[in-house]
């Protein structure tokens, strides 16, 4: 048992936001909520920030409203042995040691990585012209470009690869042979990469239709080659799976305010005015997980967007759910973008 529990401490009345730094930076994905004198108020985990999103809860609010107020804990005098078996039993990577009442600990159950290693497929979109990024993508596909040392397509498959996932498709179509020339079949990252040609441009999900027949029937999991993130997709894997769900869009929350005030009213009477409001929405973080029977709904050469899939699955009565991510992410559409990914990549564990 190490110290390293005292550094994701929280008061009660501390805000949201100031437990997803913990969360976000912290390797043990929790944080403890006590009081003045170490009592253990409760836990928050990546799932309860992520039910708080889905009701609306902002990011002030404080970490009491959405705790878990009676997390599994173990007394201090347990031995490992003991610990490590109520955490296998109620499938937990750390509990919460305690001495009566007081927190005095934290016992952790070690992983690496790479112990666990998913079969799923990952298809990776890189494929797209970049425009909006020219004249650095004039000979060079908006993947590749460097952020940091390596380029990003790099940084994306080294994330998965980290996480356990080792079987690759990537799209391509624009100076395809900058990618295939790079990556190669995947060997030098000890993981299998194919590759998938797109002779005409088919959207974000029309290269779907191209990916062949002998995939496992698996989940798979679709990401935009241009994104910088530090999501688990361990976790995002889990939830599609425990929800029994057959698409799963991963959503940003996106918040933009009116800078002026805005006045409700009927015919020419005021009936209310609200100064500068703020709009809060969920919007699509291009990461998502479909189960493989979807693959049937997209032709081979057909033109058609992940959006216009998970329309026709709602049509259809599936179900459809979405997954908020609160750490680290960003698209680089723009110079702005790629300008600061340079910036980030160099505080961030990617």
């Amino acid at each position: 048992m190490s110290d390293l529990w005292k550094s994701i401490l929280l008061r009660p009345d501390q805000a949201i936001r100031e437990c997803l730094e913990i969360l976000d930076k912290g390797s043990l994905r929790i944080a403890l909520v006590v009081d003045d004198a170490m009592t253990l108020l409760g836990v928050l985990t990546d799932g309860d920030v992520r039910r708080a999103l889905l009701r609306n809860i902002t990011m002030d609010s404080p970490v009491s409203d959405i705790m878990t107020t009676t997390p599994v804990t173990a007394d201090q005098h347990n031995t490992r042995k003991e610990i490590v078996e109520l955490m296998e039993q109620k499938q937990l990577l750390v509990v919460p040691l305690l001495d009566g009442k007081t927190l005095v600990g934290l016992e952790t159950l070690l992983r690496s990585g790479s112990a666990r290693t998913y079969d799923n497929p990952v298809f990776l979109m890189a494929g797209g012209f970049g425009t909006r990024l020219r004249p650095l993508t004039n000979d060079c596909p908006k993947p590749m470009l460097k952020v940091g040392d390596k380029p990003i397509l790099e940084t994306v498959l080294r994330g998965f690869k980290n996480a356990g996932f080792y079987n690759f498709y990537i799209s391509l179509h624009y100076l395809p042979n900058v990618v295939r020339d790079y990556f190669g079949d995947g060997s030098k990252w000890d993981v299998n990469i194919q590759y998938v040609l797109e002779t005409e441009p088919l959207g974000t999900g029309g290269a779907l239709g191209l990916l062949p027949d002998d995939m496992p029937d698996l989940p798979l999991i679709v990401m935009n080659g241009d994104l910088l993130t530090q999501v688990d997709y361990e976790i995002l894997m889990k939830f599609h799976t425990k929800n029994s769900s057959q698409a799963t869009m991963c959503v940003r929350e996106y918040t933009y305010q009116i800078p002026f005030g805005v006045v409700n009213g009927e015919g020419n009477q005021i009936s209310g005015m609200i100064e500068k409001p703020s709009y809060r929405h969920f919007v699509n973080a291009g990461i998502y997980v479909i189960e493989r029977a979807l693959l049937n709904k997209v032709l081979k050469n057909q033109k058609m967007n992940m959006p216009d899939l998970f329309e026709q699955c709602i049509e259809d009565k599936k179900k459809v759910l979405m997954f908020p991510i609160h750490e680290y992410w960003l698209d680089i559409g723009r110079l702005d973008d790629f300008e600061k990914a340079q910036q980030d990549i160099l505080n961030l564990d990617l």
